[in-house]
């Protein structure tokens, strides 16, 4: 089975199972044809990190994000007049994409202990004819461009790429085509993915990237690598649930679930009742805290993340919730662009991965040999020498990125995740306890009603946000809690793209896709 935001994704990965590929074999499809088809939302010019568990054993993970350039300046940044890093241009693009880089690392630990034997002319052969040939606009990217075009129309590479030939939005059922991709992708496909960082298309990407204001240079591509990494395990009352260590904001998806379950009254509520909800906002505001205040680029930390995830600090922190009464709330991380996407094969292999730009369509630039659109991962530094997570040369950015997975004590394997910012926690903690507490189907769990504290991609303000499809009594109950409510339409998308699947010990499988993205949940 699996699951992903837009359906031909989905359908990519469903090929490839169906002609005996694996888990990873089938992702690398998806996330090579969502790179092309959802173009607004993710890129090969991006960054990417990965859960793949066997049955009964823990998960690897893969870190496959890129680090800020070499010549990166904050002082000379500082010196143009510049507060922060700006969101499009050059200037942002100064990170590596990592992405392909993770696909090609799972393919390795797909051929080393999966026995994954396709070839990966095979794997990008949708996403190369997609690009090549031509897709549909979905709704989602021509609303996107439209909201998003002031600011990035004039950004090299933007309008020529993204736009109709006479300079308008396409329109929604237009059919888009990205032939400068789809050669790159076939380049990719007979020259291997390590092209893309020590080859001709590493030295043209480079040449493009220089050329249009960006400090990345051959060396900081030749320079990356993806990086396998141990998962953060939260041991559950239910079981042990995973997530990506730092720089993603994993820990934060672990930390509110580990609280929920110390709220024994979580297994006796609605999920639309007001005390579930405030209960899981709660939680997640003390998590932000210890986000906000510890989690960067691993190699500066100066904590252990594990530590937050130890019965006491989780005792702790579980107890400093007012079951009557919202916490002061600041400021969230803003705004990411992300796709997350799942697969569980017949050998009970399960996948969870996300890819990301970071941005609606990431800095803007689109390289002109390549056509690659890369990502502004590294808007996200500060220009503070003294920040958490300082513009510095060889760091890697804090990501709000992070795919989750759950082993049931029951036999049960879940993967799981959201798109979203600051949304990816909050959906998280929503679908797992829909489908843990309340037995919910996946399906049923991600289309019930969500909430959203904070800002996450097309929202500015830092309320808390519900779809109108709540109670009006859950509403008004939240407000004399003192939190600030915001209600929205009734599937909006701002509440991101969630998707899960569960595997049951007898190896049937259940999957649930969002009807606030353009996806499908399908198996075989």
């Amino acid at each position: 089975m699996v699951t992903a935001p837009n359906a031909l994704a989905s359908q990519s990965a469903l090929a490839v199972l169906r002609e005996g590929g694996n888990a990873v074999e089938a992702m690398v499809a998806a996330a090579s044809t969502i790179a092309v088809v959802y173009p607004h939302m993710n890129s090969i010019g991006g960054d990417g990190f990965w859960l793949i568990a066997k049955p009964g054993q823990a998960p690897i993970g893969i870190d496959a994000c890129g680090a800020a350039a070499q010549a990166v300046n904050a002082e000379a940044l500082r010196s143009q007049g510049l507060a922060s890093i700006p969101f499009r241009g050059g200037v942002a693009a100064n990170t590596v994409a990592g992405t392909i880089s993770g696909w090609d690392a799972a393919l390795s630990y797909a051929r080393q202990e999966l026995g994954a034997k396709l070839p990966l002319e095979r794997l990008l052969a949708d996403a190369i004819a997609y690009a090549r040939d031509g897709i549909p606009v979905t709704q989602s990217q021509a609303n996107c461009t439209a909201q998003k075009l002031d600011g990035l129309q004039h950004i090299a590479g933007f309008s020529e790429t993204f736009l109709t030939a006479d300079g308008h939005v396409p329109a929604a059922g237009s059919i888009f085509r990205q032939p400068r991709l789809a050669a790159t992708l076939e380049r990719l496909a007979q020259a291997g993915l390590d092209d893309f960082y020590r080859g001709d298309l590493a030295a043209s990407m480079a040449r493009d990237l220089q050329g249009l204001g960006s400090p990345l240079s051959q060396a900081d591509l030749a320079a990356h690598h993806a990086v396998v990494t141990e998962a953060l395990v939260l041991q559950h009352s239910l079981g042990r649930i995973y997530n990506m260590p730092p720089p993603t904001q994993g820990l934060v998806s672990l930390m509110i679930l580990g609280q929920l379950d110390r709220l024994v009254d979580v297994k006796k509520m609605t999920p639309t009742s007001a005390s579930y909800v405030h209960a899981c906002v709660e939680a997640t505001k003390q998590a932000f805290a210890v986000r906000d205040r510890y989690i960067t680029d691993p190699a500066y930390m100066a904590v252990n993340p594990a530590n937050f995830l130890q019965t006491d600090a989780l005792d702790q922190l579980a107890a400093g919730i007012d079951p009557h009464q919202a916490q002061p709330w600041g400021n969230g991380k803003g705004p990411a662009d992300t796709v997350w996407m799942g697969v569980i094969d017949h050998q009970g292999v399960a996948v969870s991965f996300i890819q990301s730009i970071y941005h609606e369509f990431g800095s803007g630039l689109v390289l002109p040999e390549s056509g690659v659109n890369w990502q502004n991962r590294g808007c996200s530094f500060s220009l503070d020498a003294n920040a958490l997570n300082p513009l510095m040369p060889g760091r890697k950015p804090f990501h709000t990125l992070n795919p989750a997975m759950a082993q049931f004590d029951d036999g049960r394997c879940m993967v799981y995740g959201n798109m979203g910012g600051d949304g990816q926690p909050q959906s998280q903690s929503a679908v797992f306890s829909r489908i843990a507490y309340f037995g919910m189907n996946p399906q049923a769990a991600i289309a019930a009603p969500r909430w959203l504290l904070g800002r996450t991609w097309g929202q500015t303000s830092e309320s808390l946000k519900l779809e109108s499809r709540f109670p009006a009594e859950t509403i008004e109950a939240l407000r004399q809690m003192g939190h600030e409510v915001d209600v929205l339409n009734a599937y909006d998308e701002t509440m991101g793209h969630a998707g899960a699947i569960v595997r049951h010990p007898n190896g049937t499988l259940e999957g649930g896709n969002d009807p606030r993205s353009d996806g499908a949940a399908l198996g075989w």
